[in-house]
């Protein structure tokens, strides 16, 4: 899968610094990823989710959200929003 934009990680990290490693890795788990479907999502992180068009996975424990939008068809992950649980829980991101 390609995914845009590892920046996003990257400025992210820079407020919450033990999101860096978790980040990290989900980057690394979805690059090397082939997925056609939620279930293939399911297989490398068990606890990904669907909301309206976006998947939401859960990072470092629930600590923290990473909303993505998952093209499969073009293997593209688009990070949309990486939130603290907090944040999250508000809901504004659904909008």
């Amino acid at each position: 899968m390609r995914v845009i934009s590892r920046p996003a990680i990257l400025r992210f990290s820079e407020r919450h610094r033990d999101a860096l490693a978790p980040l990290s890795n989900w980057y690394r788990i979805t690059r090397r990823a082939d997925w056609d479907s939620l279930a293939d999502v399911r297989k490398d992180f068990a606890h990904a989710d669907i909301v309206g068009r976006r998947t939401v996975f859960n990072i470092h424990g629930n600590s923290y959200r990473l909303i993505a939008r998952v093209n499969n068809r073009t293997k593209r992950v688009f990070i949309l929003d990486i939130l603290t649980h907090a944040a999250y829980t508000k809901g504004d991101w659904k909008r």
